[in-house]
Parts: structure tokens; C-alpha cells; sequence
């Protein structure tokens, strides 16, 4: 199904002032929809067609009632003929109601033409549609939800709704169906739904509704008057306690200009707030988790390092130095972890503090070079990788810049795309022994490398001489990346 903007832009001569008057409208009208009980949908001329074609650039279905159209009607073309009361608004500029014999689906329907006004211009028309069933006494309900609809049909004709600045509406916006109240220009209430009463009886607020001000029923008096006095939707929310939440979302209504009245539309959020409270909680919890095993393994490094002094011999020595490393590149990933919270860390945030262990650790006075930022990835995935870029900068460290060497720079480089990411570790210096062969080597380090990359990232390594004029070595890790 094409968009609005596409729609608009392929079919219509509008600029795109009036494109975002449209899309604004489209964004805001699933209320309208829900007052009246009866689909919307919103048509303009196509460009070029002599004023005898209209294309359907938006389409709402209430859901207070059942639709008209079970097929997307966004996209289609229908000629002037076929909807006289749409040819109807856009001469007259007013708002148009009839009875018609609609082609697709074959109904006759109640049909209100509403032309949208923009800078003194209709440059479309929204329809309400609803089959004819015949006549029938309205509840108060009806009658109340239509008076607002027809209030607000009258500020799209007058060029007033949509509103030119107004809130979002998201996801937990209020409906109709969750509950509405309807306030005269004092603020006091003239109707409150069933639902709405309910929600009143959570507060804790009994007794009659109608005739109080909101005020009266727990609302912050600032909240009405910023709706009334900026004429612009407004959101609030009252709470009981930790337990009971109800968010408002307070639309003024105009008459030539001026506000005397407005709808408020009411949802019970409690459910709601207290997920996000114990999601906050959750995340919380497993920031401490990460925090916690951090310093653990910071623990474990020091009472190594604190052995590493009484041992005198050089290889006993140098054995428990690199266990500090290794432990210290894992309490890095759950350092990052600790202050983001979650489950995933952005993989340059644990390099660079790898990179500078490193480069205090040489031998020779070797500077470090990072290239790309890497992506999002998980924390098993992280700490692998951890471990095997310590192992392959400290071997470029170790190997390509021996004890009396001038030093150098080790460029680290992260690619990756959305299925796999290579990590290259050039080296400026000696280089490999003309005999190297990554296959029969047996030291721990690579050792670790090779079990890690195989068995835990699915990827593979490689270790080759520098292409000319480069010196040095290059180590490169590909692994795969799990879907995100």
C-alpha cells in the first residue's frame, strides 16, 4: 500500500506546506474516526485530469465500529461522478452531507464531504462514510461523540485542525473507546463516558462527573489552561499512589478561532507504568550484576599480579602477566556494560581501553591506532572477542617490536556488516619468522585464539606478511555475527 506522501507527490500539484497539513492531519484524525463511528478517508484532484479525477490520499477505520471498506482504498482513483459530494465541498468550501449509491462497495451510505482548508485554500476533502441502515433513536453516548466529530469536522473546514503545533501520538495515546469527557469553556464537564467514570472510580473520585471542573477530579489546573490557553493538545497524567495512573490527553475545541470547549480523552496506564517501573528496576539489577563481576575479575587480576611478585622465575612471570591481561580484557566488556546497561556494547568502546593495556606493556615504545568503532553486539559475542584482540595485539607487540627495537605504530581496524565483521591487526615491525606457520603453532596465546574463533565465533583467522610497501605483519579475524 502506497504512503500519503508518495500518493501526494506522485498524483497532486501540492507544495509542501500543504503536504504537512495533510500529513499532520492523517496523523492526528484516528479520534474523528472513533467520534462518529464510520470510516475517513481523504481525497484530492489528480494533477492533469480536468478536475474529473480523485485519488484517495489517506483512509482511517473507526474502532468504536465496524468498517465500510475491508480493502485499502489508498492509491485508488474515482471520478468526479462517482462522488458529487466531493466535487460539492471543493466549489462550495463548506461542508456537504448526502446520500449517495457508492460504486465500490455497491451501498448506499451517509456521506459527509469536509473540505481541509489550508492558507484560505480547500486543497482536499475528507469524507465520513457509513452504510444507511436506516433510522434509530442515538444513545447519549452517540449524541455526544457525534456533537464533538461535527465540532471538529467545522475546524478542519475552517482551516484550525489540524492543530499547527501539537503533541506526538504514540502508541499509549488514549482513544475514544478507553474513555472521553466532553468540557464546556469553564472546564466543566458537560458529558463523561462509561469508561471514563471508571477511570474517575480508580482514582478514587465517586459520585456525579458531569458539572465538575477538572480540577475538581484531581487534574493540575495547569494542564487545562495550557490546552485552553495555547490552543493546542496537551498531555497529563494523574496518579494514585504507585499503583493506579491515568494519562489525559486534553484537545481544545474552536469555534472562529476561540476555545469553548474541549474533548478529553482518558486511558488507564497503571498496567503500563508499573512494566516500565520493573523494567527500570530489571535493568538496574543487571547493571549491578555487571558492575559486580567486574570488579571480581579486578579482584582476581590483583591477587594475580600480587603473586606475580613472588614468583622469581621469568616464565612463571610472564605467564601470570598475561592471565592479567586476558582476565582484563573480559572485566573491560562488563565495565561498558555496568554504565549502559542491557546486554549489548558497542564493540570500539571495549577496544580502546585493550589498546591502551597494550601500549603501556610493550617492550618498545609502540603507539596505537584504532580505525572504525565497531558494531552493537551481544555479551558472550563481546567478551570472545575481547579476548582474542588482546592475544593478537599483545603478540604484535610482543613479537613485531622486541626488547631494543625502535617501536612503531599497530593499527587496529573494525569492518563489519549485518552478517559477519573482520577485525585487522597491522603491525609496522619486524616481522614473521621466514619458517612461520600459523597451523603448527603451539603457544598459548594463538591457542586460545584458535579455540576461540572456531568454537565460539565461527570464524577463521589468518597471520601473512604485510603486502609491500608495508611492513610488518597482518592479522585478520573474521567471525560471524548473530542476527540482531
Amino acid at each position: 500500500m502506497a504512503s500519503l506522501s508518495e500518493v501526494v507527490r506522485r498524483h497532486t500539484d501540492l507544495d509542501d506546506a500543504a503536504r504537512e497539513h495533510l500529513r499532520r492531519l492523517v496523523r492526528s484524525w484516528g479520534p474523528l474516526a472513533d467520534l462518529c463511528f464510520a470510516d475517513l478517508l481523504l481525497f484530492a484532484p489528480v494533477e492533469g485530469a480536468q478536475g474529473n479525477k480523485l485519488v484517495c490520499l489517506g483512509q482511517i477505520r473507526p474502532s468504536t465500529s465496524q468498517t465500510m471498506y475491508r480493502d485499502d482504498q489508498i492509491g485508488r482513483f474515482v471520478s468526479m461522478a462517482d462522488r458529487p459530494i466531493v466535487e460539492q465541498a471543493f466549489a462550495t468550501g463548506t461542508i456537504v452531507q448526502n446520500e449517495i449509491e457508492l460504486v465500490e462497495p455497491e451501498i448506499r451510505a451517509q456521506v459527509m464531504a469536509i473540505p481541509v482548508l489550508h492558507r484560505g485554500r480547500t486543497i482536499a476533502v475528507t469524507t465520513r462514510e457509513t452504510p444507511q441502515l436506516g433510522h434509530r433513536a442515538l444513545g447519549d453516548l452517540e449524541l455526544a461523540y457525534f456533537g464533538v466529530f461535527e465540532r471538529l469536522a467545522q475546524m478542519i473546514s475552517d482551516g484550525t485542525f489540524p492543530f499547527p503545533y501539537q503533541d506526538s501520538v504514540t502508541e499509549e495515546s488514549p482513544r475514544v473507546g478507553d474513555g472521553a469527557l466532553v468540557l464546556d469553556r469553564g472546564t466543566a464537564v458537560v458529558y463523561s463516558s462509561p469508561n471514563a467514570v471508571s477511570a474517575f472510580h480508580r482514582l478514587g473520585v465517586h459520585g456525579t462527573i458531569a458539572g465538575r471542573r477538572l480540577e475538581d477530579l484531581g487534574f493540575q489546573a495547569e494542564t487545562a489552561q495550557a490546552a485552553f490557553r495555547l490552543k493546542v493538545p496537551v498531555v497529563g497524567e494523574i496518579e494514585r499512589g504507585d499503583s493506579i495512573s491515568v494519562l489525559a490527553r486534553i484537545v481544545p475545541l474552536l469555534t472562529d478561532g476561540e476555545v469553548d470547549g474541549a474533548l478529553v480523552l482518558l486511558r488507564d496506564v497503571s498496567e503500563l507504568r508499573s512494566r516500565e517501573r520493573l523494567l527500570v528496576s530489571m535493568d538496574a539489577t543487571i547493571r549491578e550484576i555487571h558492575h559486580r563481576v567486574k570488579n571480581n575479575l579486578q579482584t582476581v587480576t590483583s591477587l594475580l599480579r600480587i603473586q606475580g611478585r613472588r614468583v622469581t622465575a621469568p616464565e612463571a612471570k610472564a605467564a601470570i602477566t598475561e592471565a592479567e591481561r586476558r582476565i582484563a580484557s573480559i572485566a573491560v566488556v562488563h565495565e561498558m556494560l555496568s554504565r549502559g546497561g542491557g546486554d549489548d556494547v558497542v564493540f570500539g568502546d571495549v577496544v580502546r581501553p585493550i589498546l591502551d593495556m597494550a601500549e603501556s606493556a610493550g617492550a618498545a615504545p609502540v603507539r596505537m591506532r584504532l580505525v572504525g568503532d565497531g558494531p552493537v553486539l551481544s555479551t558472550t559475542t563481546a567478551s570472545s572477542l575481547a579476548v582474542v584482540l588482546n592475544e593478537l595485539v599483545q603478540n604484535a607487540v610482543e613479537h613485531g617490536y622486541p626488547p631494543g627495537s625502535e617501536g612503531g605504530t599497530v593499527t587496529v581496524e573494525l569492518v563489519y556488516s549485518s552478517k559477519e565483521m573482520t577485525i585487522r591487526v597491522h603491525d609496522d615491525g619486524v616481522g614473521l619468522p621466514e619458517d612461520f606457520d600459523l597451523e603448527n603453532q603451539t603457544g598459548l596465546g594463538l591457542t586460545i585464539i584458535n579455540t576461540l574463533v572456531k568454537g565460539e565465533l565461527g570464524g577463521n583467522l589468518s597471520i601473512r606478511p604485510a603486502t609491500p610497501p608495508d611492513r610488518g605483519t597482518v592479522a585478520q579475524l573474521t567471525a560471524a555475527l548473530e542476527p540482531r
